[in-house]
């Protein structure tokens, strides 16, 4: 455990062994976009108490994910405090193109990049995690398609911002 960071295989076996409780016990599957839809019929039914709409009501499945969320975040926030890892409270990737960065641009990068990555993910009726953790233990043909897609696009992309790179460095 005081390792700086786990072995990526390990934890993706104990991520697919998890699917076997969830897959039987609650017939449901692992993901994370639906938790955040949850957390919003949640707070607004708090809010509101009397406005509630019955189809907003979280159901076990939505707790679940919810659940993952929160467990994703401690566990991310206590195995840093073990393996003492430190990190730049901002990336130094953003340094150039923001000039001078700041908390208010970091909030708003990160509202705005969390915002365009859950309309996606409603839009396509589900998020990247889902269908390549739970679509591909399910066997499903079109999570693999989605996850080849990912990694061919990934690839051909390093390859088009790198030319792009040795274009402007020869000039």
């Amino acid at each position: 455990m005081r390792k700086k960071f786990w072995s990526p295989y390990i934890a993706g076996i104990i991520i697919g062994l998890l699917q076997i409780p969830i897959f039987s016990l609650l017939h449901a599957s692992l993901g994370l976009s639906g938790s955040y839809g949850s957390l919003y019929c949640f707070g607004r039914n708090l809010l509101s108490p009397l406005e509630q709409e019955w189809n907003c009501f979280p159901s076990l499945k939505n707790y679940l994910q919810l659940s993952l969320v929160i467990g994703i975040i401690i566990g991310a926030y206590i195995s840093s405090r073990l393996g003492k890892m430190r990190r730049n409270s901002f990336s130094p990737y953003w340094k150039k193109p923001l000039k001078k960065p700041t908390l208010l641009k970091r909030i708003i990068m990160g509202f705005t990049g969390g915002f365009l990555l859950l309309l996606g993910a409603n839009i396509a009726e589900g998020c990247t995690s889902g269908n390549g953790i739970s679509g591909m233990a399910l066997l499903s043909l079109g999570s693999y398609v989605v996850i080849a897609s990912l990694f061919v696009t990934g690839i051909l992309s390093v390859h088009f911002f790198s030319f792009l790179k040795n274009i402007r460095s020869k000039k």
